[in-house]
């Protein structure tokens, strides 16, 4: 993952529990540098340790740090410069999950070795909308789910999702998404 996903991991524990936690998440893991460089890869390995060495800190379930961190993550990409370019993804919620792969698309010219998920919407009614996700990635459903209620957040809206049973004609997960 490039450097900005685990800058963002070190600004949402510094700004809720303090740089003494971070020093303590780092030593875990073995971390040395002060920073990440944001336009940087680093090996998914480390920012999976970080997640696990944070929720080992901060006695909280990892599944739990994931989802903070992607409600996190979209007021954050947004302050880091990235909010234009989170505006021309979509003028409303499913228009912007809609163009999920349009944006990581755009994203991988900045940073080639990006390795994002794939999306797309199904079954839209006028208060819900299904998200078919699929990821070479294990374990960051909670971070989706985190992603998607600060998505709605950006939009003023409530969202609740709810992971569907396992549809043998979709490689992926399908999530509902109601408002």
């Amino acid at each position: 993952m490039y450097g900005l996903v685990n800058k963002a991991i070190k600004d949402l524990v510094v700004e809720n529990y303090g740089q003494i936690k971070w020093d303590a998440i780092c030593l875990e893991v073995g971390h040395e540098e002060a920073d990440f460089i944001s336009m940087s890869p680093y090996p998914d390995k480390l920012t999976y340790d970080l997640v696990g060495a944070a929720s080992k800190i901060l006695n909280t379930d990892a599944n739990s740090i994931l989802e903070a961190f992607g409600e996190y993550w979209i007021l954050y990409t947004a302050d880091q410069g990235y909010g234009d370019l989170l505006d021309l993804s979509g003028n409303s919620f499913t228009e912007f999950l809609g163009n999920l792969d349009i944006l990581h698309l755009r994203i991988n010219n900045m940073m080639p070795e990006l390795k994002a998920p794939l999306f797309s919407t199904r079954n839209e009614t006028e208060d819900s909308v299904e998200l078919v996700y699929k990821s070479h990635r294990v374990g960051l459903v909670p971070m989706l789910i985190g992603l998607i209620r600060g998505l709605g957040k950006r939009f003023e809206m409530v969202v609740d999702i709810q992971q569907l049973a396992k549809d043998a004609s979709v490689d992926g997960i399908v999530f509902k998404i109601s408002w």
